[in-house]
């Protein structure tokens, strides 16, 4: 009986996959630890923010424009009426730092900049050609939600629904893994059947564009 007992144990280990770390998925570092809400009040801060920028375009009726000048506006006249109130009192100045932005950092920013720009222009360089059907209806779908999701509603939203959806999907998904991860499984099988029969049907009758062709010379 001991044989038997280990296979089933074996078996049933193979057929439950261990559970991925979500914390590693996002990164492991201070993003995932505020998405995961393992920083609380930093967590609720970001969340307050986002919602206060909701509140002030969307409800209060501030544009870009108008909100970053009011902010530049009142800073500016703390910073001018400090300054000259510590002149005159003998204070110290308003403890502001060098307002610089070094070399290094530019570099980065452009560096990862080019990257995903190459990276796009990658896609529709293959979906132009015609390369891959699967990925010419993935990005025909996902810009179709985003020109429905648009009618709905503003941009503003948009950004508020999204972060809003950050901070309960990845702490929700990790809570109950399992059971969203078995789900996940069968929809996935359904959804990839279908594929297969409408690729054997007509993706694969469609004709795809030679790599192999050059240019004349």
């Amino acid at each position: 009986m001991a044989p038997d007992n280990e296979v089933e144990v074996t078996t049933s280990h193979l057929q439950s996959p261990p559970r991925r770390s979500v914390h590693r998925c996002l990164g492991g570092g201070a993003v995932a630890d505020v998405l995961l809400w393992k920083r609380m009040n930093l967590s609720v801060f970001v969340l307050m923010g986002a919602s206060a920028f909701w509140f002030l375009f969307e409800v209060a009726g501030y544009s870009l424009l108008s909100l970053v000048a009011n902010v530049l506006l009142l800073l500016v006249a703390i910073l001018f009426f400090w300054a000259k109130s510590a002149s005159l009192l003998n204070r110290p100045l308003p403890p502001l730092p060098n307002l610089e932005i070094s070399e290094e950092m530019v570099g980065k920013v452009a560096v990862s900049a080019r990257c995903w720009i190459n990276r796009l222009l990658a896609i529709a360089h293959d979906i132009a050609l015609g390369r891959d059907v699967k990925l010419f209806l993935e990005v025909i779908f996902g810009l179709w939600v985003v020109c429905y999701l648009s009618s709905l509603c503003s941009f503003v939203m948009l950004v508020y629904i999204g972060a809003v959806i950050s901070f309960t999907l990845p702490i929700l998904y990790d809570k109950y893994q399992d059971h969203v991860d078995e789900k996940l499984n069968a929809t996935h099988k359904v959804l990839s059947h279908q594929y297969r029969m409408i690729d054997e049907k007509f993706l694969s009758k469609i004709p795809a564009v030679s790599c192999s062709k050059e240019k004349k010379t």
